[in-house]
C-alpha cells in the first residue's frame, strides 16, 4: 500500500513537471514572437520623413547658391498618413496588400502643395494599386512597375490642380501581402 502511495506521488511529480515545462516553453515562444514581430514602423532615418503636422527646416528649403541645385531644391518626404489596404485578385484565392507609402518632392512649395492635396494623392494610388494583381505584386520587377505607375498616376491628377509635377518618386516604405 505505501509502495503504490510513493509511485502515485512520482506519477503526479512527473504530470506537474511536464505541465511546468509546457508553460515554460509557450511563455517563451510568446515572447520571442512579441520581439521578433513588433517593429518600429518609423523610418531609422531621421532625413527620411517629417513628422506629422512638422514643419520643414527653412534652411533646408534655401538656395546654396549653386545654380542647378536652385531648379531642383532639396528634398522633402510627404508621409501618406494611414498605409493603404486592399484586396488583389490571385490565382488560388484573393490577397490582402498593406502599402506604407511616402512621396520625395523637391523643395518647401512643393512640400506645402503636397500636403494640401493628400486625399487626392490617397484617392489616385489606392485606384492605381488596386488595378494589381497578386502575380505582378509578388515579384521585385512588378513592384518597381507598380511604383512607376503609382507615380505617373500621382502626377496625372496634380497636373491640372498645380500645373507642374509635383512629387519626384513614390516610395514604398511598407509592403506586406498575405
Amino acid at each position: 500500500m505505501a509502495e503504490e502511495a510513493v509511485e502515485e506521488a512520482q506519477g503526479g511529480s512527473k504530470k506537474l513537471l511536464i505541465i511546468i515545462i509546457a508553460v515554460v516553453v509557450l511563455i517563451a515562444g510568446g515572447a520571442g514572437a512579441f520581439f521578433f514581430l513588433s517593429g518600429s514602423d518609423e523610418p531609422t532615418d531621421p532625413e527620411m520623413s517629417l513628422e506629422e503636422g512638422a514643419e520643414p527646416d527653412p534652411e533646408m528649403a534655401e538656395d546654396s547658391g549653386d545654380e542647378g541645385e536652385a531648379e531642383t531644391g532639396d528634398a522633402f518626404y510627404v508621409g501618406m498618413p494611414r498605409p493603404f489596404v486592399f484586396n488583389v485578385p490571385g490565382y488560388g484565392r484573393d490577397r490582402l496588400v498593406q502599402i506604407k507609402v511616402q512621396l520625395m518632392v523637391r523643395g518647401g512649395e512643393h512640400d506645402t502643395i503636397a500636403r494640401k492635396h493628400i486625399p487626392l494623392i490617397e484617392d489616385t494610388l489606392l485606384t492605381t494599386f488596386s488595378t494589381s494583381n497578386a502575380e505582378k505584386l509578388s515579384t521585385n520587377e512588378g513592384k518597381q512597375e507598380l511604383r512607376k505607375e503609382s507615380l505617373a498616376a500621382v502626377q496625372q491628377a496634380l497636373e491640372p490642380l498645380v500645373g507642374k509635377p509635383v512629387v519626384e518618386k513614390v516610395l514604398f516604405i511598407g509592403f506586406v501581402m498575405q
